[in-house]
Order: C-alpha cells, then structure tokens, then sequence
C-alpha cells in the first residue's frame, strides 16, 4: 500500500515537549485529535521534518509500527496569545507546512531493562536505523514507545545527517553505520541476516520514489545546494536506493558490532 498523508489545521497549542532541542509540543488539529507537533522554525528545521516525514514511512512500509504522520498547517495568526516568548518565538518561525505524529495516549518510554524485544523486530528495526543513519535511538533517548502492548517507533529527525551538509553523499550512501554500536536494540538483534533480503524486497524503488515524493517543495527550496526541488528529491532517492541496494555492508557492520557487545 502506497503511502498518503493527510493535512490538518492546527487550532490549539496544549503544551511543549521540552526535549532535546526541538521544543516539539503536544497541539490538538481541527480533525479532533491530539498530535505531537514538529516545528519548521525550530533548531534542524525543515532537514529534521524531512528525515521524520522519510523515515517513519520507511518504518511503516517495512511493517514497523509507526503513528500516523500528517502536515500541520499553522496560521500566522497562531501563538499571539502565548506567554511564553520563546515559544511564541518559534510559533511565529513556523508558520505554514510543519509535521506532527498522533500523540499515543497512555503510552510509555520503551524500557529495554523492562520490556523484552524479539529477535525479529529488534533485527528490523536495527536494519532500518542502519538504512537512516539514524543517530538517536540509543539507552539514553530510546525514541520508542510501549502503547497497546505493542512496540513503536517515534522520532526520526536526527536520521539522514548527511543531509545537513550534503558532502560526499554519493559516497556515505554505501558506507557501514558505525554508530549502531550504540542501539538500544543490538543485543536483541540477532536475525539480522535473516531480515535483510526480506526488508530490501519492502523497500522497492517504487516505493522509495513514493515516499521521497511526498516531501513538500517548500521544505527543499530553502537553503539548498541544489537548484531546483525536484533535484533535491532525486538526491535523497539515489542515496536511499542505493544504501538499500548495497545493504550487506551495513549488516555486517552491525553483525561484526552485535558480535563485540555479547
């Protein structure tokens, strides 16, 4: 199933989330629900919304859980009324398109000293942090949440660093992660060879093409090095299917680093 994002009206600022840099904040839309709102104006901007909006429709093509992304429209006129001058700040900074991901009421931080996790989705979800270069799902901010006695996946935007610089990106699209040394789910993830024919076979180039097409022309245009949008999405894509193509080197890489942690 090819992926569809819906956009909602943002109409009310509930509270922030004050983690990280980010200030991302719990924001109810004018569909009724409650979403944790990802802010255009904040400190990665626009590169974080992308790496978020890429990698969490990854994770749900792969059969990850993952909760429903959509675009947040915020209005000029949104955040006058509020008190606190940073956050009015960054709400008049990010007026326009923003991402925000269904707030999981109830849900808790996964624990891996609590929760035990099986070998195949551990081995998935390390195959596809491999794929996003995704820096932050460690022990200490495991960005997963235990909602439904189920195991799910939150916050991509520190995946895809590369793309804050752009160098050598051709290059970086086959190499190992070596930062997967660090996951919280390594030491469960003992399928990862198992996995890996099975999630390139997910992640087609159709639906890596998909996927990257999603991304809004106004979050590619802005402090760009290339020259039109559309040249922007071609580079993620190449990277993506490229990284994906040439998967073998990054699985050893965590194989040979699961291998050193037990």
């Amino acid at each position: 199933m090819m992926p569809e994002i819906r956009t909602v009206n943002v109409i009310r600022y509930v509270t922030p989330l004050r983690e990280g840099g980010s200030m991302p904040a719990i924001a109810e839309a004018g569909d009724g629900f409650l979403y944790v709102l990802k802010f255009r104006g904040a400190g990665q901007g626009r590169k974080a919304l992308i790496a978020e909006l890429i990698g969490g429709e990854l994770a749900r093509a792969a059969g990850l859980k993952m909760p429903e992304i959509v675009f947040a429209q915020l209005d000029a006129a949104f955040g006058r009324t509020e008190p606190d001058e940073e956050i009015q700040d960054l709400l008049k900074a990010s007026t326009g398109l923003n991402l925000a991901i269904h707030y999981l009421s109830g849900s808790i931080t996964f624990d891996p000293t609590v929760t035990k996790v099986d070998a195949k989705t551990a081995s998935m979800i390390v195959w596809l942090d491999c794929l996003l270069m995704n820096v932050d799902r460690t022990c200490r901010n495991t960005n997963m949440l235990w909602w439904n006695r189920e195991l799910w996946l939150i916050d991509h935007g520190a995946s895809l660093y590369f793309h804050h610089s752009w160098q050598n990106w051709e290059e970086k699209s086959t190499m190992p992660f070596a930062m997967i040394k660090d996951h919280v789910l390594l030491a469960y993830a003992g399928m990862l060879e198992a996995v890996n024919e099975p999630m390139k076979a997910l992640l087609t180039p159709e639906l890596v093409r998909r996927i990257v097409d999603l991304v809004p022309d106004e979050w590619l245009v802005e402090d760009s090095p290339f020259t039109t949008a559309e040249e922007h999405r071609n580079a993620y894509y190449h990277f993506l299917t490229e990284r994906i193509q040439s998967s073998d080197k990054f699985v050893k890489a965590a194989i040979d680093a699961r291998s050193a942690l037990i």
